[in-house]
């Protein structure tokens, strides 16, 4: 992939995992389903507070979203590397869709939270640094840091310009995300995840045409 896709595959992936978070957030009263920091605080908390029960459902969001960044990772690192995007991708789309056959079969939370998750924590392995900032992961703290430290550099002249911009859209992408699909769950609930998983698939299938019309990969001279 050039430059320009991994940009935009990038920021499409930020602006899915903000939907995804936010219903997420939404369906089970503040807990999260890709910003990790923000369960392992409430985690933290409940056992603090000596109410281990509240920290159970964290806690298995925490571990699902590692299982899925460890599960993606082996498919990067043991698959044909220039097909690991395609592969990730697919992946997660399964995912997201096998959360939403769950929601809708059992009670809420039900299992589809912890797959949501996993869907999550593998698509940080498909993209991680674009011209020098973080796009297509599911969190965005890096990249606020990021955007505020290259606005200074802009200021006082020790950096391009508009360095900021790639920073700056990457948050702006998750926050957009998220406001979607908190209309999107109020208005359908958990059919809300049928765009996502139509976004990741979709996003697997043009990249893995890209890798087919590209062709073979040229081979090493001895």
């Amino acid at each position: 992939m050039n430059r320009f896709w991994e940009l935009g595959t990038g920021l499409v992936l930020t602006a899915l995992a903000g939907y995804v978070d936010a219903l997420g957030f939404v369906r089970l009263g503040g807990l999260y389903l890709s910003f990790m920091s923000g369960n392992t605080t409430q985690m933290a908390v409940s056992f603090g507070e000596t109410q281990g029960q509240k920290a159970i459902l964290p806690l298995l969001l925490i571990a699902a979203f590692l299982a899925g960044a460890v599960a993606a990772s082996v498919l990067t690192l043991l698959g044909p590397s220039r097909w690991a995007t395609p592969l990730v991708l697919a992946f997660e789309a399964l995912l997201i869709l096998a959360a939403l056959v769950l929601g809708i079969a059992t009670p809420e939370p039900g299992w589809a939270s912890p797959a949501l998750a996993l869907a999550m924590g593998a698509q940080n392995a498909v993209l991680a640094n674009v011209k020098g900032f973080r796009a297509g992961t599911t969190f965005v703290t890096g990249a606020l840091f990021g955007f505020g430290h290259k606005i200074a550099q802009a200021l006082t002249r020790t950096g391009p310009p508009l360095g900021w911009v790639g920073d700056g859209a990457v948050w702006l992408a998750l926050s957009v995300g998220a406001f979607l699909g908190t209309l999107a769950y109020d208005a359908v609930t958990l059919y809300a995840l049928i765009p996502p998983a139509a976004v990741a698939s979709l996003l697997a299938a043009i990249t893995a045409l890209l890798i087919v019309r590209a062709g073979p990969p040229a081979k090493a001279l001895p």
